[in-house]
């Protein structure tokens, strides 16, 4: 059979993505993945120094994507099939490129593990993201912002004369176009995957790429790479290195006998082939290889606690199998990034297939013998050789244009090729796919100055050649509004207070009283910064009743998002009645979320009403966008039992310690990703 790559629609329950936050994300989400090294650590040069090296300070340009809920209904999505007689991958373009299926059709075995729903999740950098399948991460350390966002695909010539699903986007964040191409040459049992990210800057960029495979998981899965050393990283946010694969007690190659989530980032040996394969009971499953540049490799696991299995749940649907995670990425662990320079590249090859070895090797004492047993399955089934060859094969066709277009991306790569003049062979941003979001920043280009009027909320360009343009533009309140972003981006956060101080002065309204909120926040100005929030809400809610339309309607979005961020900003300071207020100005379709109920429970708390405040916990609630690593709803829980236990003494140790006896977090709370006091 010839490789194909067709069309096809999808149908899976899925819950919409929903709008993006109408608010600039000047500050980052929590980081799970923030890590203290301890002293004895002994990292690696390299590994130390790109540790350190620019990690985000925010998420500008991105925005927020957390308008989504927990109410599925069945979706078509638009799909695209590559398909050989051997294998069929199923892709999904308007969902950030994601394998979704990878089908041995010989065996019918389903090599990934195939989420039955498209269920939204904050686990993205900007929030929506879903599990399941292969993903691309680029960016910044965590899930891609381009989870649940829209790719650009094409048919594309393969190096053997057949066709290639070409996937692209211009990544934001680091500003970055990247490819991805697949391809299945006649008779193979694995799927090829040609990654290229390239600087078409003159100055160096941090890169940041991690290919996230999901597997399916039971009691015998084990997972194996050429290691015999590992980094492990913990919800405690502490580095260290262990062996493999046995550490505190358990093999840990099998993600099931660990109690709390976790990553173990393998620590390859230098010329080892780079490999990482998840094997069942039988021997059977997953292997992932490839050329030498992408060298790290990873096993992240959720773990047999409660917290673990709870997120399982939370992620598809109740009864189905659970999953672990088997990534590769460029650098040792996903807490670096690494330096790419000024008009360089890095370009790789991947393959993925299936592996069958000796189950009792596999699953043996002795792990140099199983690591041994897959390696040398792996090069009789395709020989490191083969990898490399295909690697050169496709180089040539890198640049190749495509035939066909299948699908479409964001205009923000056309916006970026206008304004340099870019080449990018093999990933054309055509002018076509420039829309309203960019008319705004093209007539800056054209004309020198934003069109008139104050700024509303919607998404905006901060890289230096941005913040170049807007400084010299004729002054106004979008343009200091949306220099003072540009600045704020760069870390150059006293002017860009000034600029938003300017933007108001220049009648600018709601925006920039928000963004001189959060910097006052950011401060540690907890008074200025409740004030700040609390002048923002009430200029939204105005403007939320404008004669424009289109205005009323952005602002009227706005307001549930503005509340998210003041009312906690409104407690710190004290100030429980005004939070109060705050959200009685809400709708009742707003304030019936999850996260308006657990703010709606912190504001009785301050209010000194504990007992109302777990009235609402016992009714029952869920937060849609909770994040990987928030504890806010069990520090909520325990928060409001040390009161009811204390009454209106003070909450000692004593106090604390009887709250968490009486008062056990109950399952459906319980998202604790680390190991919690008793």
């Amino acid at each position: 059979m010839a490789t194909s790559v067709r069309r096809t629609t999808l149908t899976l329950p899925a819950a919409p993505v929903g709008p993006d936050n109408p608010l600039p994300a000047l500050r980052a989400a929590g980081d799970p993945h923030r890590v203290e090294v301890p002293e004895d650590a002994a990292l690696p040069a390299d590994m130390a120094r790109q540790i350190g090296y620019q990690p985000l300070r925010s998420i500008l340009p991105t925005r927020m994507r957390d308008g989504y809920g927990r109410d599925r209904r069945s979706t078509d999505l638009d799909a695209l099939v590559i398909e050989n007689d051997r294998l069929r991958a199923t892709v999904l373009p308007g969902l950030g490129g994601r394998v979704h299926s990878l089908l041995h059709k010989p065996t019918g075995r389903e090599l990934l593990y195939r989420n039955p729903v498209v269920q939204p999740a904050a686990f993205a950098l900007n929030g929506a993201w879903f599990s399941g399948g292969i993903e691309w991460n680029i960016g910044a350390t965590g899930h891609t912002t381009l989870s649940c966002a829209p790719l650009h695909a094409a048919r594309v010539p393969a190096p053997d004369g057949g066709e290639m699903l070409r996937l692209w986007e211009w990544e934001r964040l680091r500003d970055l176009p990247f490819q991805v191409d697949l391809w299945l040459p006649e008779g193979s049992d694995f799927l090829y995957v040609g990654v290229r990210i390239r600087n078409p800057h003159h100055h160096t960029v941090p890169v940041y790429w991690w290919s996230n495979i999901a597997v399916p998981e039971d009691a015998r899965t084990r997972v194996l790479a050429p290691a015999d050393e590992a980094w492990h990283f913990g919800y405690e946010r502490t580095l260290r290195r262990v062996p493999v694969p046995e550490s505190g007690g358990a093999d840990r190659s099998y993600p099931l006998r660990s109690e709390f989530p976790a990553d173990y980032f393998y620590e390859v040996p230098d010329g080892a082939r780079r490999w990482i394969a998840s094997l069942d009971g039988d021997g059977r499953g997953l292997v992932q290889t490839s050329t030498d540049t992408l060298r790290g490799r990873k096993l992240f696991l959720w773990g047999a606690g409660r917290a673990g299995r709870r997120w399982q749940r939370w992620l598809t649907e109740p009864g189905t199998g659970g999953y672990a995670e088997i990534q590769a990425g460029l650098a040792r662990t996903q807490l670096e990034h690494v330096p790419l320079e000024a008009a360089g590249e890095f370009a790789w090859l991947e393959a993925y297939g299936p592996l069958a070895a000796d189950p009792a090797t596999v699953h043996g004492a002795d792990w140099p013998a199983a690591r041994d047993e897959v390696a040398a399955r792996l090069a009789a089934a395709l020989p490191r050789a083969d990898v490399d060859a295909a690697h050169a094969a496709w180089l040539p066709y890198a640049d190749r244009e495509p035939k066909e277009v299948l699908a479409t991306g964001s205009g923000w790569g056309a916006l970026e090729v206008a304004r340099a003049g870019l080449d990018l062979p093999g990933t054309p941003f055509d002018a076509a796919t420039l829309g309203e979001e960019q008319d705004p920043w093209l007539t800056l280009m054209r004309t020198g100055g934003l069109p008139a009027g104050s700024p509303v909320p919607g998404p905006a360009p901060v890289a230096p050649a941005w913040r170049d343009l807007l400084e010299s533009a004729r002054p106004g309140p979008a343009t200091e509004y949306h220099l003072g972003l540009a600045q704020w981006h760069a870390g150059d956060r006293a002017q860009a207070v000034r600029s938003w101080e300017r933007a108001l002065a220049h009648g600018a309204g709601c925006l920039p009283l928000y963004c001189l909120a959060v910097a006052e926040s950011v401060a540690g100005e907890t008074a200025h910064a409740a004030d700040r929030f609390a002048e923002a809400f009430a200029c939204a809610t105005a403007s939320a009743t404008e004669d424009d339309p289109a205005a009323a309607r952005a602002w009227r979005a706005a307001l549930p998002a503005l509340a998210r961020e003041a009312v906690p900003a409104l407690l710190a300071a004290g100030r429980a009645g005004v939070a109060a207020g705050m959200l009685a100005a809400l709708r009742p379709t707003e304030l019936a979320t999850g996260r308006f109920r657990l703010l709606r429970a912190r504001v009785l708390l301050a209010q000194g009403r504990p007992l109302a405040a777990r009235e609402i916990f016992d009714e029952g609630f869920e937060i849609a966008d909770l994040r990987e690593g928030d504890e806010t709803l069990s520090d909520t829980w325990y928060a409001i039992a040390e009161r009811i236990v204390a009454g209106d003494g003070p909450v000692t140790e004593d106090v604390a310690a009887r709250a968490r006896r009486e008062h056990p977090l109950p399952e459906r709370y319980e998202f604790r990703m680390r190991p919690v006091r008793a």
